[in-house]
């Protein structure tokens, strides 16, 4: 998310002095690392949680939106390798199909229904749906393998689905950013935020190796920092942030790089999640790229920590209260007793357990062929009483400084997210920076899923330049 400002910010108003502040020795080594996340370019192709299914049936509002969203990303993407911004294409984003799989008879129904509505939308043009195993082995061979005759089962496909190297993106937005002239600090952590009385802030610091202090004086504030945003914004005294607190999740990955098991499996695949299970702990079967080698993940197996980031403190979770969140904090623990039941139930299951539930999906998984890998931290928003499981902007009335809070769909949708942020925070500067915006991201303040045409033509121009899987063209498909 900083990167992606930062690139904005750079581009828009070059005069402009920027510093980005990183408490690790590098850049992107928290939830942006590769190994931290699932690398999925999140555009609703697969993900059931972004279309739930309600009293008033399926709607693709939420999915159309995210996939609207992702387009933009792709685009500002684009922009950027054609100006030599960013690195070959393959460094970052590799075309991987994005699809969901059920089994049983209540799962194959609301698949079905699920495919029925969204082949009616230009943005999944090329969807495919099937509920033949012999389709689905070509699709996805270890889902189908000695799995036993008669069982209901259906899978959907998009070949323009997309695995992203999120860390060697922001590793490359960065260095942009150097060579652009910000002013990029590692190893420094930021102490505290404070109002001056000119409107300013004051952001003092403190280096990690030599631990020596300093501050600097700033017009506006991003704090990108993942779970540590939280205790940032407390600190700045901004009353925007009452009433916010965090729940830290972590997580597990089941990982293989057996060339027999990568060889069969060329697809990211997500099913249903389990009751009281939180929408981050859908199951998933990914082919993952990371600097040029392929494998698998399986996940993810939710842990517990306090700590806010996996380089956190374990004292995160208690220096978070405040009398103004911690009525919300309460509540939250009172009406989630079946997420902490599902936490409890993760956290029991060993080695063999986790591969057991591999099984549902790959039935010839075997123990020794899979390891376990942590994932990252995500710190879920906690406001009013509820949890919540998207993307927050929080930002003061004046525009002077904002944060991010939550996780999903986190870095697929930086660009659109960090637009909003700064029409919000640069009201008067806005305007005047839209027609720069326009050239980074050609169709933006346009939806595309309304125009099939442009829907197409643009999914096709970011597709060659990103050297992705192009679209099919939008029409009404048969099912398989």
């Amino acid at each position: 998310m900083s990167a992606t400002l930062g690139t904005f910010l750079q581009e828009v108003q070059p005069d402009w002095k920027i510093a980005l502040f990183e408490r690790l020795p590098e850049v992107a080594l928290e939830s942006s690392n590769a190994w931290n996340n699932a690398g999925t370019g999140h555009a609703a192709l697969c993900e059931l949680n972004y279309m739930p299914d309600g009293p008033s049936g399926l709607d693709p509002a939420k999915a159309i939106s995210i996939n609207e969203q992702y387009q933009l990303s792709r685009q500002f993407w684009a922009t950027l390798v054609e100006r030599g911004v960013l690195d070959e294409p393959t460094t970052f984003i590799n075309s991987t199909p994005h699809m969901t799989f059920v089994h049983g008879e209540k799962g194959v129904d609301f698949l079905r229904r699920r495919y029925e509505v969204l082949k009616q939308q230009p943005l999944f043009a090329g969807m495919e749906y099937s509920e033949d195993s012999r389709v689905i082995n070509k699709w996805a061979p270890l889902l189908t393998a000695k799995r036993l005759a008669g069982e209901p089962i259906a899978a959907t496909r998009v070949e323009t689905g997309t695995d992203v190297d999120f860390g060697a993106l922001t590793v490359q937005l960065v260095d942009n950013l150097r060579t652009g002239g910000a002013d990029v600090r590692t190893n420094t952590e930021v102490r505290s935020l404070k109002r001056l009385a000119d409107g300013t802030w004051k952001v003092k610091y403190r280096r990690s190796v030599g631990n020596a202090p300093g501050e600097i004086r700033a017009k506006f504030v991003f704090v990108g920092a993942g779970g540590w945003a939280l205790r940032l914004l407390q600190n700045s005294g901004i009353p925007e942030i009452k009433g916010y607190g965090c729940f830290p999740i972590g997580g597990q990955w089941l990982h293989t790089s057996d060339p027999k098991l990568v060889a069969q499996h060329k697809a990211k695949v997500y099913s249903q999640a389990s009751v009281g299970a939180p929408p981050m702990s859908v199951p998933h079967l990914d082919a993952r790229i990371v600097d040029g080698e392929e494998s698998l993940l399986f996940g993810p197996f939710a842990t517990f920590s306090p700590k806010f980031l996996k380089n956190g403190s374990m004292w995160d979770i208690v220096r978070q209260v405040r009398p103004s969140n911690l009525g919300s904090m309460l509540k939250v623990a009172v009406t989630n007793l079946d997420l902490i039941k599902y936490l409890i139930s993760e956290l029991a299951k060993n080695h063999h357990r986790k591969v057991e539930a591999l099984r549902e999906y790959v039935p010839t998984a075997k123990d020794e062929d899979w390891t376990l890998l942590q994932a990252g931290q995500r710190a879920q928003v906690m406001v009013g009483g509820k949890l919540q499981f998207g993307t927050e902007v929080v930002n003061a009335k004046d525009g002077s400084i904002a944060g991010l809070l939550g996780a999903s769909p986190g870095a697929s949708t930086a660009v659109p997210i960090m637009l909003e942020l700064m029409e919000k925070c640069f009201p008067e500067q806005f305007p005047a920076w839209k027609p720069t915006l326009t050239e980074l991201i050609p169709t933006y303040g346009q939806k595309l899923n309304g125009q099939p045409e442009l829907a197409h033509e643009t999914e096709a121009e970011t597709a060659e330049v990103l050297d992705l899987t192009g679209p099919v063209p939008f029409a009404l498909p048969a099912s398989v």
